[in-house]
């Protein structure tokens, strides 16, 4: 009985409160919906902007190649001329070493780790390891154009031509590690050897008497070749890339003339760490490219804008008229109607005859930023807000798409100027993949989708 009643008054308060409502609608004062114009409060609409966007290629200059992930190796790309990168590091103690009586070194080694190859497998890369004359600071940002050639002694340490190669785990089909092993000069093992316990107390001592190694991709001619990303520094699941030194010493000898003791093989790693510094030089050669006519200004676009890493390639993107949005208001008696962006996304389209899509993969991920007025490139708000709603990513039909809902709201509110844009890779410095898009003068180009909403203020 009491669950009855209860429910009775449920309903009842239902229909009372929906009473309310309609009662309230039914008086102009409370609501104000009588003064509303006779059109919809609020217009959705939507406009695809293609004919004012106009886009550049531009040359990136000073990007920091110093710390995170190395690379290595020399490139001809068909569409963006030749790479050349070279690679310098930091090896240091991991304990005091503890040679032995009367130690000699047998043979020294630099073992360097892969994962990736951007490029052909076929093409051998030439690469010759040099001892560093100069130091290196693990907290200084070095630049791409840093002369590492420069701050080597000019003795070759070792040489070696290796092939790249790339396999893959049966059971996880994820990339293995591949090893390039290059034999280096015995007198570095000596060197190693012979450092007084003074020069090894520390590894800020060690780094004075050992500064570290150069290594240097030489120029490949009539041939393709390949950029390397390099595993370098260690973690706690992998050693890393690392200097070996194999030696004997008199307790060994004693060991492997007593047939009833098994000897040991006496070795010394001297690590990468991330702790050391790794530092790449970088160098573009884009003679006979397409776009090398146009490159670096704002006046005559070509049918493709390039994008490229490595301190490479980036785009400059133009939209006219964003800024025009902010005085286009309505004016109605008192009232203004203004403009609200529900969505702004701006659309690149790969071009996927131009350069071959599977030679070639396109970076899956790129990173579009706005220019402020002091000409510095800044991530847009949509950004901050979240990285995944703001995308870059490439998706079906090989387009990349940006959210700017935000930025272009503030442009349209005056917050930020529409000074520009520029279309880069997000991981410029240790990620070799290169894309060709479609200009605006060319197929699908580029195109802003805006759907806004005009509002009464």
């Amino acid at each position: 009985m009491k669950n009855n009643i209860k429910q009775t008054l449920h309903v009842f308060a239902g229909i009372l409160f929906l009473a309310v409502i309609f009662a309230a609608c039914n008086d102009s004062n409370d609501l104000g919906f009588e003064i509303l114009p006779s059109e919809d409060l609020i217009n959705v609409k939507s406009v695809v902007v293609k004919d004012d966007i106009s886009a550049f290629t531009f040359s990136e200059t000073g990007l920091i190649s110093s710390g995170g992930t190395s690379m290595l190796g020399s490139f001809n790309d068909p569409d963006f001329g030749s790479t050349h990168i070279s690679f310098a590091a930091q090896f240091r103690l991991s304990s005091f070493p503890q040679y032995g009586t009367n130690a000699v070194a047998d043979s020294v080694k630099l073992y360097l780790y892969y994962r990736s190859v951007y490029g052909d497998t076929l093409t051998a890369q030439n690469l010759k390891v040099f001892e560093l004359e100069s130091s290196l600071d693990p907290d200084f940002d070095y630049t791409q154009d840093i002369d590492l050639k420069s701050m080597s002694y000019d003795q070759l340490l070792g040489e070696i031509n290796y092939t790249p190669k790339v396999e893959l785990d049966s059971a996880s089909q994820d990339t293995m590690y591949q090893l390039i092993s290059i034999p280096l000069d015995i007198a570095l093992g000596q060197k190693l050897i012979g450092a007084d316990s003074m020069d090894m107390i520390t590894n800020d001592a060690f780094l004075e008497y050992f500064k570290g190694l150069y290594v240097e991709s030489e120029t490949i001619s009539g041939q393709e070749g390949s950029l390397l990303t390099l595993d370098a520094s260690s973690s706690s699941s992998f050693q890393g890339s690392a200097l070996v030194l194999y030696y004997n010493n008199d307790e060994n000898i004693a060991k492997e003339l007593d047939p009833e003791q098994e000897p040991d093989t006496l070795s010394r790693a001297f690590i990468i760490t991330p702790n050391s510094a790794r530092v790449n030089s970088i160098e573009h050669d884009y003679t006979g490219t397409p776009f090398i006519e146009n490159i670096d200004q704002e006046v005559i676009q070509d049918q493709n804008i390039y994008v490229q890493p490595t301190g490479g390639l980036k785009s400059k993107i133009l939209i006219d008229g964003l800024e025009t949005w902010r005085d286009s208001v309505i004016i109605r008696g008192t009232d203004t109607i203004k403009y609200a962006i529900n969505r702004a996304e701006i659309i690149f389209q790969v071009d996927t005859v131009v350069s071959d899509k599977d030679l070639y993969a396109p970076p899956p991920q790129l990173l579009l930023t706005f220019i402020d007025d002091e000409g510095e490139e800044r991530l847009p708000t949509d950004y901050f807000f979240n990285p995944g709603f703001y995308g870059g990513y490439m998706y079906d039909g090989y387009v990349y798409r940006f959210n700017i809902t935000q930025h272009l709201q503030r442009i349209i509110n005056g917050d930020v100027g529409n000074n520009g844009f520029y279309l880069s890779t997000g991981r410029r410095s240790y990620y070799a993949n290169r894309v060709v898009l479609e200009s605006p003068l060319k197929g699908s180009g580029i195109q802003l989708k805006i759907t806004y909403s005009t509002f009464m203020e």
